[in-house]
């Protein structure tokens, strides 16, 4: 057996990498990298810090050469960790199915490396879809993720059956497991249900509630080395994904007390701030948000990549407040300088000017047609897959020039694609503001005589009724919401090519039909809108708000509060709102004297 040696001891590790982490959410991202690069390859905590800051690099760029370094980074620290995991031999193996194992019996260097393995396998199998285009990638990330399932899930029964006799050793070790225990249950309940059932046949079971409730344990384990991790993943659920995927709100709440604790750790650091702009942006407060993204944006010159991601914030805040030319501008900064996806940054740009065609110069209009005219070639293939956003701005360039180079209602399209009118509901003079532009384009379309309309009229004429019915919902006039999504439904035949509108139009009847508690009757139309109609453009997209909305509808009918209608949670304690060192104090206070309640541990291990 090889001689697991290191001049870095744990503890001086362990410090390093918080160090290294203090570094780099106050913007001193090289210098944070530096710190852990000289020990990648010696020691568990730094190769995982270095390989983490890779990937961040690499997710930001999609770069193949930063992805392939990411990759070399995170592989050398998984034989990092490797060398310091237990060895059991056969004898103890077959010991685990008949005994209880003894995890005093670990060092602490062989619990930690467990740890280490499992958020770097997480990460690798991520860059694994990222970096091939073949299926056996697919079928590899796959068996690396199972192997990180099943590395937390040791993880968790270390954390509860260890006799722990230093608080910041298993401090550090708990804000880790709970980390991934969250992550994993947030990220796998979020799936639609057929890919869902597949993860459940081998092995795999998420509950949000479970997942968010974890997740805010860690954060609450102050001084924690994971703390800012899962403060980071709480944040990019509620602010994001919430909004992006799913049809419920984030808790701004929360996100509000995780914001006011970190920016007083790092009150520059460009990660925080952004997040901060990002809660006025959910909240309707465009003009605020635009300020403070302006201002995470110049906090920091060293990471261009994170420019950009605010330059894509400062273009939908834009849009969403119908300030094209400048929605315009930024979409034209992403064009020139970012690398994710040239064909989206392209389409969102002509979209804007689509939206000003009366105020274009010829000038402009030549630019426009040029710009829809390059997007096929732009399209780019990911993991052996185009993104489902190119394939659409594909499609939809076509149509600009089938229809004689005019789209109609383009960046309210996006709008409704990217699930933005639940932002713009926040305000009722934001989202009077996109109706008086529908109602005119309206208008428009009616005046047009019958023997004059092109054959794609009643796509764009369904298409407004659909982002005029969604401004409706929101300015309390359900009926007149449900006459333009019904008017959609039952004029289905008359679509040229955009049949995504109707399972939409569907989605939008589920959730009126949801907020006035006919819960059976939305449960059925969004049951046949997600079984009946395949094929479409963004299907992924509706199917995962559609998958958000029934698990909303199963648990009000279960009488559950806001999970996925699983159970295993009702002997958690309540999470108190403000930081506090006795929150972990009061979690240790059980019967079996490991940290947690036995019950707790229970509902944890159900759903690894």
């Amino acid at each position: 057996m090889e001689k697991r040696v290191c001049e870095m001891d744990l503890t001086t590790a362990m410090e390093e990498a918080k160090l290294a982490c203090s570094y780099f959410f106050n913007n001193r991202f090289e210098e944070a990298r530096a710190l852990m690069r000289p020990w990648a390859h010696k020691s568990m905590y730094h190769g995982l810090g270095y390989g983490t800051f890779m990937y961040l690099q690499a997710i930001m760029t999609f770069d193949p050469k930063d992805i392939e370094i990411a990759i070399e980074a995170l592989k050398k620290s998984v034989e990092v960790c490797n060398r310091y995991r237990r060895k059991n031999t056969l004898g103890e193996s077959l010991g685990k199915m008949v005994k209880k194992v003894d995890y005093n019996s670990f060092t602490k260097e062989e619990i930690h490396a467990e740890l280490c393995y499992a958020e770097c396998l997480l990460l690798r199998a991520v860059l694994t879809f990222m970096e091939d285009e073949t299926l056996i990638s697919f079928l590899k990330g796959g068996m690396k993720i199972r192997a990180c399932y099943q590395s937390y899930k040791e993880c968790w029964y270390i954390l509860e059956g260890r006799d722990w006799s230093n608080d910041t050793d298993k401090m550090h070790f708990e804000s880790g497991v709970r980390m991934g225990v969250g992550a994993f249950n947030l990220m796998i309940s979020q799936l639609p249900q057929k890919i869902l059932k597949l993860l459940e046949f081998v092995g795999f079971s998420g509950n949000r509630l479970l997942g968010l409730t974890e997740l805010e344990r860690g954060f609450y384990l102050e001084g924690s080395l994971r703390r800012v991790l899962c403060a980071l993943i709480l944040l990019g659920y509620h602010l994001i994904a919430t909004y992006v995927l799913g049809t419920s709100e984030g808790d701004l709440e929360m996100a509000q007390v995780i914001l006011d604790d970190h920016l007083k750790l790092y009150p520059n650091g460009a990660w925080f701030l952004f997040f901060a702009a990002r809660l006025e942006y959910v909240k309707g407060n465009f003009d605020l948000a635009i300020a403070k993204y302006k201002f995470s944006l110049h906090s920091q010159d060293e990471w261009q990549q994170f420019h950009h991601l605010c330059y894509w914030e400062l273009m939908w805040c834009c849009i969403m407040s119908a300030q094209f030319k400048d929605a315009e501008n930024y979409a034209d900064k992403l064009l020139q300088e970012s690398k994710w996806s040239k064909a989206t940054y392209a389409y969102q740009k002509a979209c804007c000017m689509c939206m000003r065609m009366d105020e274009l110069s010829p000038a402009e209009k030549q630019e426009l047609s040029d710009i829809m005219r390059s997007i096929p070639g732009l399209k780019q293939r990911i993991a052996g897959k185009s993104l489902p956003v190119e394939k659409f701005a594909v499609k939809k360039s076509a149509r600009f020039f089938a229809q004689g180079e005019s789209l109609t209602l383009s960046a309210l399209e996006l709008i409704y694609a990217w699930n933005g009118f639940k932002i713009l509901a926040k305000k009722y003079e934001n989202v009077e503001k996109i109706f008086v532009i529908i109602e005119r384009e309206m208008r428009k379309l009616e005046s047009i005589k019958v023997d004059n309309r092109s054959e794609y009229f009643w796509d764009d004429y369904l298409l407004a009724h659909l982002v005029k019915g969604s401004c409706l919902a929101y300015m309390n006039s359900p009926l007149q919401a449900e006459e333009c999504f019904k008017f959609i439904v039952n004029n289905e035949k008359k679509i040229k090519e955009d049949t995504y509108l109707v399972p939409n139009a569907l989605l939008e009847l589920g959730l009126i039909l949801l907020r006035a508690n006919d819960l059976e009757q939305s449960r059925i139309i969004l049951e046949h809108a997600k079984n009946n109609y395949k094929s479409y453009s963004l299907e992924s997209r509706l199917h995962f708000r559609i998958h958000a909305t029934l698990n909303k509808i199963h648990s009000i009918q279960k009488g559950t509060s806001q999970s996925e209608g699983l159970t295993p949670l009702d002997a958690y304690p309540s999470i108190s709102r403000s930081p506090s060192p006795c929150v972990s104090k009061a979690s240790t206070a059980t019967s079996n004297g490991t940290g947690t309640h036995l019950s707790e541990q229970q509902s944890v291990a159900n759903n690894l």
